[in-house]
């Protein structure tokens, strides 16, 4: 364990971002183009060119593998048995704007850009944003807001997968009460927590909003998410789009999805 300095730290060269623990491998649930759980000694945040995706499809895994090793981190790894098992997202957000938060064992990530952003107006409630959808390709990372948040304490894989959802509803909350938006038609999380725990400390086993670990989260992805956006767009955010309309890109969800109730299954019929 570590000494009580924030486990998680984040340096940036050349336009990729490594969050790393200081306290070793760690168990990383990524939501990124090549998600899922694997252990890896860090996490990374790439910024791709303007245009980058005008070239098509790619092999998006080489890419990344090769910015990490023209950047000197892979290098760093290579001995240890999680070089290239690295998770990593994309934005077009360049990582000047990049903020991280801590907060009593957590550590949040956040780069923030809303140029596609994706609207979902509540029938009966205050519209998010004007009606009409922009079509955009959700693979193209024109804004993005990407996350990458650590927990010192080692989590039960339930907590941590649970972690996915705590990290994307404190997203939404802030973007809702800033821009108007719950979110882009990019955007991505990954979280992580120590791969090996101390014996005398069991992994949490909860990780929701009244947790420790969840409550602290919250409080991190919200102040990460509003200093990146500060960043980009100005203290009163008086640059971001205010409509879908007015972005670069986006999306509104306007479609009206058929609602029932659970039925009781026929006993003639039932397996």
């Amino acid at each position: 364990m570590n000494d009580g300095s924030p486990a998680f730290r984040a340096h940036v060269v050349d336009g990729v971002c490594r969050f790393r623990s200081a306290d070793g491998p760690t168990r990383f649930l990524s939501t990124g183009f090549d998600g899922g759980v694997r252990v890896a000694d860090a996490a990374y945040n790439l910024t791709v060119p303007e245009g980058w995706d005008d070239a098509g499809r790619r092999d998006l895994r080489a890419y990344v593998d090769g910015r990490i090793g023209a950047v000197g981190f892979g290098e760093e790894t290579e001995t240890d048995g999680h070089a290239g098992n690295a998770p990593a997202l994309l934005t077009g957000v360049d990582q000047r704007h990049a903020r991280v938060a801590r907060l009593d064992g957590a550590t949040a990530l956040a780069t923030a850009g809303v140029s596609n952003p994706a609207a979902l107006p509540v029938p009966g409630g205050e519209a998010a944003a004007d009606a009409g959808s922009l079509g955009t390709d959700a693979t193209t990372p024109t804004g993005t807001v990407n996350l990458l948040v650590g927990s010192d304490r080692a989590l039960a894989p339930g907590a941590l997968a649970n972690l996915v959802a705590v990290v994307a509803e404190a997203k939404a909350a802030t973007l809702l009460a800033t821009v108007g938006f719950p979110g882009t038609t990019s955007d991505a999380v990954v979280v992580g927590c120590p791969a090996r725990s101390d014996p005398e400390d069991e992994p949490a086993p909860f990780s929701g909003s009244a947790t420790p670990v969840g409550s602290a989260v919250r409080a991190c992805v919200r102040e990460a998410v509003r200093a990146s956006l500060v960043s980009r767009y100005g203290a009163d955010l008086e640059d971001a789009p205010e409509t879908v309309a007015a972005a670069e890109h986006g999306v509104v969800t306007d479609r009206s999805a058929t609602v029932s109730t659970p039925v009781e299954p026929d006993p003639s019929t039932a397996g």
